[in-house]
């Protein structure tokens, strides 16, 4: 598979995704008003990941489109642009892992420039044992430092 196929089938899964992120958004509109609070904090976040993401690789598509095919520009705008997918997918995998431990709600997030990661979990009850737990599948799941990963629990 080529190159430019593997470009346009990585933007069209990131497009998704964030035709996916819109659509969580306007339809928790309609949700129950008791969590609406929390559950508009985690929605609109991910809405503005998701939407700030899209933005960086368009404007990595634009420059891929406009360089040299050779173009060292061109190269490391293609670098970038697989790193942040690879970046969204891995925010995405350990979301779904942390959620599956039992907590409602949670984000991920991490950046190209950092090596740190942050967690905001919604728990009441949150303890020693949660971060626990949460430091192992982040560990477990990356190669990311246990000093790096800053979690906060959404009260």
């Amino acid at each position: 598979m080529s190159k430019k196929k593997k470009v346009i089938i990585l933007s069209s899964m990131i497009a998704l995704l964030a035709v996916t992120a819109v659509f969580n958004f306007v339809l928790s509109g309609s949700a129950n008003v008791s969590d609406s609070t929390d559950a508009t904090y985690f929605s609109e976040y991910k809405a503005e990941r998701s939407s700030s993401r899209n933005e960086q690789i368009l404007q990595l598509d634009k420059i891929i489109a406009e360089a040299d095919e050779t173009s060292e520009i061109r190269e490391t705008a293609l670098t970038q642009k697989l790193q942040l997918t690879a970046l969204t997918e891995q925010e995405l995998r350990m979301e779904s892992l942390i959620k599956a431990y039992g907590y409602e709600e949670v984000v991920v997030t991490m950046n190209l420039n950092s090596p740190n990661v942050n967690v905001v979990v919604k728990d009441s009850e949150f303890d020693q044992a949660d971060a626990v737990k949460i430091y192992s599948i982040l560990t477990n799941e990356s190669t990311i430092d246990a000093e790096n990963i800053n979690i906060i629990p959404y009260l």
